[in-house]
């Protein structure tokens, strides 16, 4: 009987489990639904404000002249990895921490042998596998998440691009995993300084618009808050796309725990047949013993 027990312990042990990974499950999706209906409002207002840059900065011979467009060789580089607080996800923090130390090591192999690449990690997740992988961390920010606003991203935004503009870093980039749904993220890297600009423009379109203050003026206004919610929807996309990776994660943690429930079932009956069949041979065995 001490397999039957050791069964029924297993049992028991799947059940407790299966009940967490539905209940992580159904919290993750809850939280979801809001992630999703942030990152879905955000976007068009997010696409059109780069349109209007790229169609201003268009018809303007000066552009570069702003302290953010001015694209210089990037000897000191900054990359920003946006992982997670907790794991529990799949692959959501392994992939995009895999794809921000390959960046370091292809796209900027010559500066990170000096020691010019630094990480800024956004998430526990992401500065464990820094940490690990041995690179050089010039600061962390874990509590963005628990209170996720665009004031809050405005303040580290506005700190990045000040070390742009004293030359502490010659180029910036996100590296974020951009939600598709609940079941697939995608793993991205952007550019977040020096600006790029649009210099292409169809002539035909024209530029049917009256600007009042001054071209210059506005693109000068506009690119600071461009960054800014360029920078607010990163954060917003790889909080939608944590939460769609854990709800996928203990969908199939559920599934697999009620597979090997199932299969720990039939596993105990078996072996409770063949127990009780056991008994009733040593009984029967027992009886005509007594006859003879």
């Amino acid at each position: 009987m001490g397999g039957l027990k050791e069964i029924r312990t297993r049992i028991a042990s799947v059940k407790t489990t299966r009940q967490v990974t539905s209940a992580m499950k159904m919290v993750s999706a809850a939280k979801l639904k809001k992630a999703q209906d942030a990152i879905l409002q955000i976007r068009p207002y997010a696409g059109k404000l780069h349109q209007i840059l790229q169609t201003l900065s268009a018809s303007l011979e000066n552009v570069d002249d702003s302290v953010f467009t001015q694209d210089r060789e990037p000897e000191k580089v900054l990359i920003v990895l946006i992982s997670s607080n907790r794991g529990l996800c799949g692959g959501f923090n392994t992939n995009i921490s895999k794809m921000a130390i390959e960046l370091a090591r292809k796209k900027y192999a010559s500066q990170l042998r000096e020691g010019k690449v630094s990480f800024f990690a956004l998430g526990k997740m992401g500065e464990r596998q820094l940490k690990q992988a041995q690179l050089k961390l010039s600061g962390t920010n874990h509590d963005i998440f628990s209170e996720l606003t665009f004031e809050n991203c405005s303040k580290i935004a506005s700190g990045w691009m000040e070390a742009f503009v004293t030359g502490t870093y010659d180029r910036i980039e996100l590296v974020y995993n951009e939600f598709k749904n609940a079941a697939v993220q995608l793993q991205v890297t952007e550019q977040f300084l020096p600006v790029s600009m649009g210099k292409e423009h169809d002539e035909k379109m024209g530029y049917p618009f009256i600007y009042e203050p001054s071209k210059e003026e506005i693109i000068r206004e506009l690119i600071p808050r461009s960054l800014k919610i360029q920078f607010y929807k990163a954060l917003l996309d790889s909080n939608a796309a944590e939460h769609g990776a854990r709800m996928t994660a203990m969908h199939q943690a559920t599934d697999n725990a009620t597979e090997l429930l199932g299969d720990l079932t039939l596993q105990y009956n078996k072996a409770r047949q063949a127990s009780i069949t056991t008994a009733i041979l040593e009984i029967s065995s027992g009886a005509e013993a007594l006859k003879g």
